[in-house]
């Protein structure tokens, strides 16, 4: 597990997390778990720009 900083603008949020699940992560606990984030705090913040997880497509959309 390692700690990052992350963005607190939810665009930019959103362009981070997908990033990362597209390019290092299985899945959002993955990515969760390893960065040492709140699963529900990431959710939603997105939501509020109504941008939701697919575990399908392992982004939010």
């Amino acid at each position: 597990m390692r700690f990052i900083n992350i963005p607190t603008n939810p665009m930019m949020l959103l362009s981070f997390t997908n990033t990362k699940l597209r390019d290092e992560y299985k899945d959002l606990d993955e990515f969760c778990y390893d960065l040492m984030l709140e699963k529900s705090e990431i959710i939603e913040k997105l939501e509020m720009i109504d941008y939701h997880y697919d575990e399908k497509l392992n982004r939010f959309i």
